[in-house]
């Protein structure tokens, strides 16, 4: 089968894709599958690249290993370490804009997010990386404890130290967020990186890359491999890792983890999520009904922490859907993600596209009404859907239960609020939630959720000190906060007697 013809033009400057693998600081054209990058907002096919073999991974892995117990980059002092971290930073917000356009045409994040959660983001989380790396985990690198008198005095000394060599295996919702989130506090603890980006998010990570070499990582400290499954296989269980990080789908997360099973590797998986909105009996839906919109249908809705379940007491339903239908048709413009004043950009793909229209066509067979949405918008050339706001579906129905990737949601009425909790707990997810309601109350329903964030009327913005965890099936481990960043260190514990 031919290869589709590439666009006349793209609407982002594209990096270099003849050589698309990069092992120990040199960059080597890929010697295994070829893949299309495809513009989701054109269906146009952006750059045609060819992906890492199983000998370029072996190699990666292999540099990787070699250069972190030489010690080329772990014994460079944390400050060191930290101004690399912050030029790369700098070289974000130097390259902002560009970057943005990148994300939008790459993954067709509408450009205002592209500016904002997709490139600006980035360089705050990775200059809160390169703070951590100058004042070390939490304990410090090097931490005394108190002798213990019983049985005889003993002195202790607690060495938290860089895991090892780190394969970040990240997605494409956010290409470069992702990256920073991973990378940067793996850096910080002065770990070795194989990274593997999305085949979809991969222009963007190869732009990301050469600006980290641009900004002094050493050479054989950052190494990437790009691909599919195939590598993705390969690469999860290589033996020499000391630690896989993981962010994306749960069937995918289970492969890691069965991949790294055999030589016990360590591994951190941020899966998947099906998050409620729990307006509470009383609340104000002027203040509620537009951000409870938006938090679903931002990024099309591809974001793990996407609040796709929106519970309403059912004296309110009826004033909910009828703001929430208004808002949808009337503020949430769907369309070019370059156009300064769309909301919602495409999906990443057809095939994506037709999946989250195969489950809107097996709900309305089964009586659910779509309220609002559902369909393509007129004219449009990418893979878009069109917000949609479903009801009258069951709450163990695979709408309410099966994560969709899309500008999707499902409304559930509630009689009592202890029916309100139960139904934003019947999930086997458990990453995020939205409350909202009077203060206090609103406080007791997030505490009796089974979810590792919860925001309280609105909540506030992003920030890089608080860990991002999941209950139940949405994880394994911690990104970002102390927590986070305590998962790339080992501890080592000394003790000798006391005279």
């Amino acid at each position: 089968m031919s290869a589709p013809a590439p666009a006349p033009a793209s609407r982002a400057q594209l990096p270099p894709t003849d050589r698309a693998v990069l092992v120990d600081g040199t960059w080597e054209e890929g010697a295994g599958a070829t893949h299309h990058s495809i513009d989701p907002g054109t269906t146009q096919v952006l750059a045609t690249w060819t992906g890492a073999s199983a000998d370029q991974v072996d190699r990666a892995v292999a540099a990787a290993r070699r250069s972190f117990d030489a010690g080329t980059w772990r014994r460079t002092p944390p400050a060191e370490r930290a101004a690399v971290l912050r030029r790369l930073a700098a070289l974000l917000d130097e390259h902002r804009e560009e970057l943005a356009r990148l994300v939008a045409t790459e993954v067709g994040s509408p450009i205002g997010l592209a500016r904002t959660l997709q490139t600006a983001t980035p360089a705050v989380n990775l200059a809160w990386a390169a703070d951590r790396a100058e004042a070390g985990p939490r304990g410090g690198y090097r931490e005394e404890l108190a002798p213990l008198g019983s049985p005889a005095p003993a002195a202790s000394v607690l060495l938290r130290e860089p895991v090892g060599v780190v394969a970040a295996i990240t997605p494409y919702n956010y290409p470069i967020n992702m990256v920073a989130w991973k990378v940067g506090p793996a850096l910080a603890a002065g770990c070795s990186v194989v990274l593997l980006p999305s085949p979809r998010g991969t222009l963007c990570t190869l732009a990301l890359v050469r600006l980290a070499l641009e900004a002094g990582v050493p050479p054989g400290v950052l190494h990437l491999v790009t691909g599919g499954a195939d590598v993705g296989s390969r690469l999860a269980a290589d033996p020499r890792l000391d630690l896989v990080s993981f962010t994306g789908s749960n069937a995918v997360g289970e492969a890691v983890m069965r991949a790294a099973a055999p030589s016990s590797t360590k591994v951190v998986l941020e899966l998947g999520g099906k998050s409620p909105t729990v307006v509470l009996p009383g609340a104000d839906l002027d203040r509620a009904v537009g951000p409870s919109m938006l938090r679903f249908c931002r990024n099309a809705g591809q974001g793990c922490g996407a609040t796709t379940r929106i519970l309403v007491h059912r004296d309110d339903l009826d004033a909910f859907v009828e703001r929430a239908v208004a808002f949808l048709t009337d503020h949430v413009p769907t369309g070019d993600p370059h156009d300064e004043t769309t909301e919602v950009g495409p999906l990443i793909s057809a095939e994506h596209r037709e999946r989250v229209e195969g489950y809107l066509e097996r709900a309305r067979a089964r009586g659910s009404r779509v309220l609002v949405g559902g369909g393509r918008p007129d004219g449009a050339r990418g893979f878009h859907l069109l917000p949609t706001l479903v009801t009258d579906v069951d709450p163990d129905d695979e709408l309410c239960q099966d994560e969709l990737f899309a500008p999707v949601a499902v409304v559930l009425a509630y009689d009592t609020v202890d029916e309100a909790v139960a139904l934003a707990n019947n999930s086997r997810y458990g990453l995020n939630a939205l409350v909202w309601g009077e203060h206090d109350e609103a406080v007791e329903v997030a505490l009796r959720l089974e979810t590792g964030t919860v925001a309280i009327n609105g909540g506030g913005g992003a920030r890089p000190d608080v860990p991002w965890v999941g209950a139940k099936q949405s994880g394994v481990g911690a990104e970002m906060g102390e927590d986070g960043f305590a998962e790339f260190f080992t501890v080592r514990h000394l003790q000798w007697p006391l005279p």
